[in-house]
């Protein structure tokens, strides 16, 4: 009987040794984070879906965490493994570098400097370039006939501009932007978070804002995006990046999440931005559509 026993307990402590080992070789699971916009966390589900439908690997879902430097910090520390980021955001404001406006040289720059100094990795693009604009109602260009951001300069004095907090902080945000152009905005700009800037061009607290191109509120306010004619925005195409270190314990994320490279173009980003902030539809259900649409859940 004692034999018996000490047999079961050896069988027992063998089969807990392999379910350990299993979750250390595995890794098992991936954390993904997103920024605090629709578009960010859209992005963010649909590489998680993928990742779910593809491998065995566990999604741990952090999205809407906040702006590009709360996620910055938590990739960097190891806090989540994957999110989506931008060109352009990469460009100035985690590497302080001046813009470069051709995109593939841009991307190429990110990369390999992300690789060397923080040990992340881009991915390859999704397609779509989500640059920085300015955008004001549809009531300031029939009145002023604006059409480029040298335009509105001309009569900024006359309107109050709006941002997200993160906007100013940026090296290619206000005050940057301001120095090039010379604008003269009245009174002091308005800061805020970004659910609620289009909320207040909408109802008239404010008369431009920065906005994404491929931002779906632009549909539904009706806004006028304006030219950057001096080119002061860089490119911004988005890309999964993911820790090195994740990418060592599951390779083959690489070829999962690269199965949406250049597969998401403007409009289409803009469809799907349209289709979650204006119609309020579930993140999850329109990623689950757009990913069959594209054959991707099969």
């Amino acid at each position: 009987m004692k034999n018996k026993c000490m047999k079961i307990l050896l069988v027992l402590m063998v089969l807990a040794l392999a379910v350990s080992l299993a979750g250390c070789w595995g890794g098992d699971t991936v954390v993904i984070g997103s920024k605090d916009f629709s578009e960010n966390i859209t992005l963010g589900e649909m590489f998680a879906q993928l990742i779910e439908a593809h491998t065995d690997i566990k999604v741990t879902r952090k999205l809407n965490m906040g702006g590009t430097f709360v996620c910055f910090e938590a990739i960097k520390n190891g806090d989540i493994d994957i999110y989506p980021e931008y060109t352009g955001t990469a460009l100035a404001a985690q590497l302080k570098m001046e813009v470069i406006s051709d995109p593939d040289e841009a991307y190429r720059v990110v990369a390999e400097e992300f690789d060397r100094q923080f040990g992340v990795k881009w991915l390859k693009p999704l397609g779509f370039n989500n640059t920085y604009t300015l955008a004001v109602t549809d009531e300031v260009y029939k009145k002023y006939g604006v059409e480029t951001f040298s335009d509105l300069v001309k009569v900024s004095k006359d309107l109050v501009f709006g941002a997200e907090h993160e906007f100013f902080d940026r090296q290619d945000g206000y005050d940057g932007l301001v120095a090039m152009y010379g604008f003269t905005f009245k009174g002091e700009p308005k800061k805020m978070n970004a659910s609620l800037k289009y909320q207040a061009i909408g109802s008239g607290d404010i008369d431009v804002t920065d906005a994404f191109a491929t931002d779906g509120p632009i549909k539904q306010y009706n806004l006028k995006v304006l030219e950057d004619d001096k080119g002061f925005f860089p490119p911004y195409y988005a890309a999964p990046i993911i820790r090195k270190d994740t990418l060592e314990d599951h390779p083959e994320l690489e070829e999962v999440l690269n199965r949406l490279a250049w597969l998401v173009d403007d409009p289409t980003m803009t469809e799907l931005n349209y289709q979650v902030d204006v119609e309020g539809k579930d993140v999850e259900v329109v990623v689950r559509e757009f990913l069959q649409s594209k054959g991707l859940l099969d």
